[in-house]
């Protein structure tokens, strides 16, 4: 029996496939913005039939009618990185959340410590050879669904064909359901206050070498440090994900990958998020490599990168150089995500450059300015990159070099790219915890 035969043999409706799950079992659910929405939508509608049916994911773009308190008892996600739409579920009781670094997230389903009984998947259309691109998603799905013994997969005729390690065999698939929809949409760069985005994102460009080999996480100030880079020379990409703004770069030449340690010449990836621009120029597209994340966001992968620069956010940044980036306070907000494997990994390359930025303040629901950089960090927070591993923040006011430094000089260095309205309390804060 050819690929074709067994293609056909295996088609089914979303309807039928999601009556393959079976109570008491647990799911892996792809993320990002390569959600599986048929098949979701015949799971919730399929729900009542089921008892303590677990899901698990990371970060999901849509609609999440599976974590509404009426599927209590029948679907219950367990997130490994807390997104918009199911954050009030995991606050309330209703969702459970795993920490766990980006990097190791896949090994919890290969190493059996989360075995999975079905992998729901969204798919391109088979090549001539039978395989599937995993296309938008590689990273965190591939190794999931080669740990499950049911894969249902959504064909979209829509989803792009991504090169790498980003192929499955339709044999490898026990129920195809064929769809026909856009890949949903998400544009970075449209949160936050721009001028104070953009004065971040130039103290950032000052710090990238001609011929770095860079990683930027999801936001605004990763996508706004882009602008900065039209005069930079052979740059590259290593990262769990890149968007729109790589793409003028490319072409213009700035990011070549000419001068990268590993994959030279290739832009690698986990997954990709944006607009359908990006993701019709990533389709078959030679450069771009999408990879397993448990490779991709690997430390000591990413230090083989020489020059390489780490981008990432935070909620929070205590005087002593302590990250929170998953929670405010003991509410559980998001995730460790790649944070700290990128981090880790920029701080032990050669010429490596790991960043952490964030604006100086915030503003609560009602209108009260808070600091961002904070003489301790809140009751309960978690702290995601510690103060041993932390090298540079980044506010609007400037660039704040830590690493090797003592408390002294950090709690120094931090006040003084802290706001204004917020300078003198907290050295008064620092002195009376005699850090200064």
């Amino acid at each position: 029996m050819g690929w074709i035969d067994i293609y056909n043999s295996r088609l089914t409706t979303a309807e039928q496939a999601v009556k393959v799950i079976k109570s008491n079992t647990r799911i892996f659910l792809t993320g990002n913005v390569s959600v599986p929405k048929v098949l979701l939508g015949a799971l919730v509608d399929y729900a009542p039939n089921l008892e303590n049916v677990e899901i698990c994911q990371a970060l999901t773009i849509g609609p999440a009618d599976y974590v509404k308190p009426e599927m209590e008892g029948h679907l219950r996600v367990n997130t490994l990185f807390i997104s918009g739409n199911v954050r009030k579920a995991v606050q309330e009781g209703r969702a459970d959340f795993t920490p766990v670094l980006l990097s190791e997230f896949p090994l919890l389903f290969k190493r059996g410590i989360l075995p999975i009984d079905v992998a729901v998947i969204h798919v391109s259309l088979p090549d001539e050879h039978g395989f599937c691109s995993l296309g938008v998603e590689v990273g965190l799905t591939k190794s999931a669904a080669e740990s499950a013994r049911v894969i249902i997969a959504e064909v979209n005729e829509q989803m792009p064909r991504t090169l790498g390690d980003s192929f499955i065999h339709v044999s490898r698939l026990t129920h195809i359901v064929h769809t026909d929809y856009p890949i949903p949409e998400m544009l970075m760069g449209e949160e936050g206050d721009k001028d104070v985005v953009e004065k971040i994102a130039g103290h950032i460009a000052e710090l990238i070498p001609d011929g770095a080999t860079m990683q930027m996480g999801i936001g605004a100030i990763p996508d706004a440090v882009l602008g900065f880079l039209k005069h930079k020379r052979d740059l590259g990409i290593h990262s769990e994900l890149f968007s729109d703004g790589i793409i003028d770069l490319v072409d213009a030449g700035v990011f070549n990958n000419s001068r990268k340690t590993l994959h030279a010449g290739k832009i690698v990836a986990g997954f990709i998020l944006g607009s359908k621009r990006l993701y019709d120029w990533v389709d078959d597209n030679p450069m771009i490599e999408l990879h397993r994340t448990e490779y991709i966001n690997d430390p000591f992968v990413v230090a083989q990168n020489d020059r390489m620069v780490a981008i990432n956010s935070a909620i929070e940044v205590d005087l002593t150089g302590q990250v929170c980036a998953d929670s405010i306070g003991p509410k559980f907000y998001s995730g460790v995500g790649g944070q700290l494997d990128f981090i880790y990994g920029a701080s032990r390359s050669k010429g490596g450059v790991p960043i952490i930025a964030l604006p100086s303040t915030t503003t609560l629901r009602d209108g009260t300015l808070v600091t961002r950089i904070a003489a301790m960090l809140k009751p309960g927070a978690g702290v995601v990159t510690s103060r041993n591993h932390v090298h540079y923040v980044v506010t609007e006011y400037g660039v704040a070099d830590l690493y090797g430094k003592t408390i002294r000089d950090r709690a120094r260095q931090l006040i003084g790219i802290a706001h204004p309205d917020f300078r003198a309390d907290l050295e008064k804060q620092a002195r009376e915890l005699h850090w200064m």
